[in-house]
């Protein structure tokens, strides 16, 4: 039966999962843009595109990396989900 905590257990999950798949990517632009942002400032180079294809370049490097690992969260959370429904029904 769906109760309300069911929900919201569900709800946290799944807020957990999108945190979980999303730090690797979220982790490398920021320590990308800071480490961009540090050079813009030691050489007075004031670009804003530049920081652009650096991030861009990393985050495909974490997703080419971390992408598997990625994808077996999500489809274990999915298959897990997808288990439960029977029992969440009644």
């Amino acid at each position: 039966m769906m109760t309300p905590e069911t929900v919201l257990t569900i709800a946290q999950q799944a807020l957990g999962m999108t945190i979980m798949v999303s730090a690797p990517m979220l982790g490398a632009a920021l320590i990308t843009g800071l480490l961009v942002s540090l050079f813009q400032a030691a050489t007075q180079i004031n670009e804003m595109t530049l920081s652009f294809i650096p991030k861009l370049l990393v985050m495909v490097l974490v997703m080419v990396l971390a992408g598997p690992w990625m994808l077996n969260m999500m489809i274990e959370y999915m298959r897990r989900l997808f288990s439960s429904i029977p029992t969440l029904i009644g």
